[in-house]
C-alpha cells in the first residue's frame, strides 16, 4: 500500500473531514522520550503532505500555499520548500534545527492552511527521527517517521526498510513505549506505509 492507497483509504469520498491539528503538539514532549529512551534523535526535518490538486487549480493553489508558508515560517526562520512527487501529491518540507520551532511551525502552517480553505487537502504531517549510531540503543541506525493523520488526530510510527519492507517489530515497540505520551492510532490497519517520503 502506498500514498495513493493511503488517500483512498482515508477519503472514501471526494472530500476529507475537517483536519484535527490540535494534537500535533504531543510530539514536542514525545521527542524527549524518543531520544533519551530509544536513541532516536529529531533529524531537523518534517513535512506536510497534501492530496493531489487538479492540474487547472494546481498553480494558483501552489502560489497561495507558498505565500502562506512564507508568512507562517517568518517568525521561526524555518526553511521550507514545496515539492510535487511522482503521484502528484504536494509536499511542504521544513528544516529547522530547533525541534520546538519545527513542531510549532507545522501546527501554525496547518492552522493557517485550514483557515484559508486548504484543510480538506491536508493528509498528514510527518516528523523524521534518526537512530544514533552508538551501540546499545534500540533505535541504532534506523530512520523512523512519525506520521500524524489529520483525519484521525492520531500518530503512528513508520520505519521503511529496503525492498518496500517495514520494521514492524520496532514499530510495535515504539507504540508500547509511547502510547502514554501521545495519541497513537489504535487500529494497526490504519498505519499506512508512505513509501518515498522526500526527506
Amino acid at each position: 500500500m502506498g500514498l495513493r492507497d493511503f488517500v483512498d483509504a482515508i477519503l472514501g469520498k471526494s472530500t476529507l473531514p475537517k483536519a484535527k491539528s490540535e494534537k500535533l503538539f504531543a510530539m514536542s514532549t514525545a521527542s524527549i522520550t524518543l531520544e533519551s529512551n530509544l536513541g532516536l534523535k529529531p533529524s531537523g526535518s518534517a513535512g506536510i503532505c497534501f492530496k493531489p490538486i487538479g492540474a487547472s487549480a494546481y498553480e494558483s493553489a501552489r502560489k497561495e500555499i507558498q505565500e502562506l508558508l512564507e508568512y507562517s515560517s517568518k517568525e521561526t526562520e524555518t526553511e521550507f520548500r514545496l515539492e510535487k512527487d511522482e503521484f502528484d501529491f504536494l509536499w511542504a518540507i521544513f528544516k529547522d534545527p530547533d525541534f520546538e520551532d519545527l513542531v510549532a511551525n507545522i501546527h501554525l502552517v496547518s492552522e493557517t492552511l485550514e483557515e484559508h480553505g486548504f484543510g480538506g487537502q491536508l493528509l498528514c504531517a510527518i516528523y523524521r527521527f534518526d537512530g544514533e549510531p552508538e551501540a546499545g540503543n534500540s533505535g541504532r541506525g534506523k530512520t523512523v517517521y512519525w506520521i500524524y493523520n489529520f483525519k484521525q488526530g492520531t500518530y503512528y510510527p513508520f520505519i521503511p526498510l529496503s525492498g518496500k519492507q517495514r520494521d514492524s517489530p520496532f514499530e510495535f515497540k515504539l507504540r508500547a513505549e509511547m502510547e502514554r505520551e501521545m495519541p497513537i492510532e489504535e487500529n494497526v490497519e490504519k498505519w499506512y506505509p508512505l513509501w518515498g517520503i522526500p526527506f
